[in-house]
């Protein structure tokens, strides 16, 4: 062991508490950051300077700062759902904590967030310690984890929710979120594509793209919570990430450009002081002079991406105007009035912010100031660029209108802090448009020039006027030369004109993803589906994929027709890391039935408006029957369930509950859960979560017993593969203990071996392909 080592081991021996328990127990919202100051005089006197605070509010401002940030949760606003969740949330769990008292401490009640529309976000002072240590708030912690495990919550920062909103989402349109992971807002993207449940492909689709490709897979399992067809996660370096080619309604080929584009560029996270404590003693000026560059070059392949017409989102979490709007004024005047600020001023009623800035300065780490770029030393032009400064031109400045971005500041509505700029695409950026320079006047002749486009189809590899390389530059992959392109190209090179070295071939780095293999129409796989389900004509049977080439297939899923199409016509040029819900996995006992795959929860939304047999109507009781016993009789479900159940053969089934509009009681949506007809009883296919999901909205309290749980598990986790006792309260008054068996069916691993992310409960994100937890549940009276 080295010196250092030794040193810090005693360090820590002599701050452990006796119970072999360190400080971090005891460090509150903050646990495991107790030693660092919340002080960093740089950033005071930085953004005392820069005026960005209003008058009389620094102190204010700087004591939120140092505040730990509340804890927020918001409700998945796509499933019909939502609204049954909100009524559980306030009508019991908010009603019960309220009057609770925690260390001579009242807690408050959660409050609304004013500006998220339909009460669909909450936030409380509650920290993550008192949530997760307290026994009176076990049970809201429970419902928290499960629900945001089935996807029904997420436990999001409430400015992260800003950019989402202010991009107008409808299901047709075609999104691109270029710097998505964690994939918190990715989620939103998905929700509001989805906001009529009862269209189970939106024409519109979501791509999620992040450069780093473990943290694609703390993406996927985001996104895998949603169950959605519209999704797919990629693996690029979002300031290069590729064009991608998609067919046209006249047999061509099409640019795909995006109507929305989501640009939540990384930054250096000042803003996020109150929640990353560690940004405290690591901040310094140079953090974002290191971060100008990157930012405007992602920024740059967004609304070159943008659809004319389009609306792409710039947003960082720091509130360095470096950052901000300098990479919006370098935007806008590189644009030449391609590019507008859209006025939000009216999009989020009730939220605080404060108009973008148009005169700022810059400091180095050392404290040395400057007001313009003529200031700067010419021993600092590779750290400091001129793109940093705002434009000298007062008409051209004034025109930029900076004053429609919004900086939110921590303590104005007790959040973190954010900025964000809404730019609108007017026509094609001026790069895009422009012909290309040539050396031989005579080449014109012999070459013919493509005519003007409304979108933007460049010459990939020509040079660009005005020298607009560099960072402004286009990059384009050697594949998107079309056969007319490269013909041109050609004769280029044959007049020798001069030009940049042509294009490599994109390399895909990263771990190897099994193969995405679309079925055909007539592949022998959908005959037996097709009778035993009775699935409708118009079923896209041409939207079903496998992963793999070979072997039997397990499990079959679905993407929607558009995702379908970028996808076939991109697999040389793109990564896919995950896309597609599952509808299916092969079952060896539904052979002898007539069909060897059963239904499966995560894409029963999606393939239940096609099934037209095997569905059985079931009411509030045969749900909490199904959910609560395991394997009941037949003859337990209510009258009209149960004749249903005896004219259906064994094998794989759709259990469907419709609300009733003429009565209040039950839940007032339409629930739908995959089952098992058996020769003399019937269960439901349902993982645990979900199943606790829908007892609580019937209605059922579900409150999981730590002591059932096995010495090798932490705090809040079931025991995998043994057992643990749930307390099921009916209606406020029966009581009766019941057995979880919890059983975990690892399928086939993704990326060849490699290690994948570890999430908080234990399981590597990437190192299995899908996890399964079966519920067997066994009523006993108590």
């Amino acid at each position: 062991m080295g010196k250092r080592s030794r040193q810090r081991k005693k360090e820590h021996q002599k701050n452990s508490k006796p119970g072999g328990r360190d400080s971090r127990d005891n460090a509150g919202w903050g646990a495991g950051y107790a030693d660092i100051v919340k002080e960093n005089k740089l950033f005071e006197t930085y953004y005392k300077e820069l005026g960005l605070v209003p008058d009389g509010e620094f102190d204010q401002f700087m004591e939120s700062m140092r505040e730990p940030l509340p804890a927020t949760i918001r409700i998945t606003g796509y499933k019909s759902h939502a609204k049954e969740i909100l009524h559980c949330l306030k009508n019991k769990y908010f009603k019960e904590i309220q009057e609770v008292e925690i260390d001579g401490q009242k807690i408050e009640a959660p409050q609304p967030l004013s500006w998220y529309p339909d009460e669909l976000a909450w936030h409380t002072n509650m920290s993550r310690k008192i949530l997760r240590k307290s026994p009176l708030l076990e049970k809201f912690h429970q419902f928290l984890v499960s629900e945001t495990e089935s996807g029904n919550i997420s436990r999001q920062e409430a400015v992260s929710m800003i950019p989402p909103l202010l991009m107008k989402i409808e299901p047709h349109h075609k999104i691109l979120d270029m710097c998505a992971a964690p994939g918190s807002k990715t989620a939103q993207l998905i929700e509001m594509l989805h906001a009529d449940m009862d269209i189970p492909f939106p024409e519109g689709f979501v791509i999620a793209n992040d450069v780093d490709n473990k943290r694609c897979y703390l993406l996927v399992h985001q996104a895998k919570r949603l169950n959605s067809p519209c999704i797919m996660v990629v693996n690029h370096d979002a300031s290069c990430i590729p064009r991608l080619q998609i067919d046209s309604p006249d047999g061509g080929k099409d640019t795909l450009f995006y109507d929305r584009i989501l640009c939540d560029v990384p930054c250096s996270g000042d803003g996020t002081m109150r929640k990353n404590i560690d940004v405290w003693k690591k901040w310094t000026t140079s953090n974002s002079l290191h971060l100008h560059g990157l930012q405007i070059r992602i920024a740059v392949r967004g609304v070159e991406q943008l659809a004319v017409g389009g609306r792409m989102v710039y947003s960082t979490c720091s509130l360095n105007p470096i950052e901000d709007e300098a990479v919006i004024a370098t935007l806008l005047e590189k644009s030449e009035g391609a590019l507008e600020l859209a006025d939000t001023s009216a999009e989020l009623p009730g939220l605080k912010w404060l108009p973008g800035v148009s005169k700022w300065k810059l400091m180095t780490k050392e404290g040395q100031w400057y007001n313009d770029w003529s200031e700067v030393p010419a021993n600092r032009h590779t750290q400091i660029r001129p793109t940093m400064f705002p434009p000298t031109d007062a008409e051209k400045l004034a025109g930029m209108k900076l004053e429609r971005c919004m900086r939110i500041l921590p303590h104005h509505q007790n959040t973190g802090g954010f900025f964000v700029a809404v730019l609108v695409k007017k026509a094609p950026m001026p790069w895009n448009r422009r012909h290309p320079k040539m050396r031989k006047e005579q080449l014109s002749s012999s070459v013919a020039q493509p005519e003007a486009s409304p979108v933007e189809t460049p010459l990939p590899g020509l040079p660009l006027e005005d020298g607009e390389g560099g960072e402004m530059g286009v990059k384009e992959e050697a594949a998107e030369i079309s056969p007319k392109e490269a013909e041109a190209g050609d004769l280029i090179k044959e007049a020798k004109v001069c030009g940049p070295p042509p294009n490599k071939k994109m390399k895909l780095h990263g771990f190897k993803e099994d193969p995405f293999v679309f079925l055909t129409a007539d592949d022998p796989v959908f005959p037996p589906i097709e009778s035993f389900y009775d699935l409708c004509p118009d079923f896209p049977k041409i939207n079903v994929l496998t992963r793999t080439h070979e072997g039997k297939k397990r499990h079959l899923y679905i993407v929607s027709k558009e995702l379908r199409n970028v996808m076939l016509n991109n697999s040389e040029r793109m990564k896919v890391i995950n896309t597609g819900v599952k509808v299916l996995s092969r079952n060896s006992d539904g052979e002898e039935f007539g069909c060897a795959f059963r239904l499966a929860q995560e894409g029963i939304y999606t393939l239940f408006p096609y099934i037209r047999s095997r569905i059985i109507s079931i009411s509030v009781e045969d749900i909490k029957v199904l959910l609560t016993q395991e394997n009941p009789y037949l003859s337990k479900l209510e009258d009209a369930a149960h004749q249903q159940a005896k004219q259906i053969g064994m094998g794989s089934i759709v259990l469907r509950y419709q609300p009733d509009n003429s009565s209040s009681d039950g839940p007032q949506c339409p629930i739908e859960l995959c089952g098992w007809r058996g020769k003399t009883s019937i269960r439901a296919f349902v993982p645990r979560n979900e199943r606790f999901h829908y007892l609580r909205m019937l209605g059922v309290e579900v409150f999981r017993d730590k002591q059932g749980q096995g010495p090798g598990t932490r705090d809040g986790e079931e025991k995998v593969d043994g057992e643990e006792k749930v307390e099921v309260k009916v209606d406020g008054e029966e009581k009766v203990e019941v057995k979880v068996e919890v059983k975990m069916e690892v399928e086939e691993v993704v990326n060849d071996g490699e290690e994948g992310v570890e999430t908080e409960n234990g399981i590597k994100d990437g190192s299995i392909k899908d996890e399964l937890k079966e519920v067997k549940i066994e009523a006993t009276s108590t």
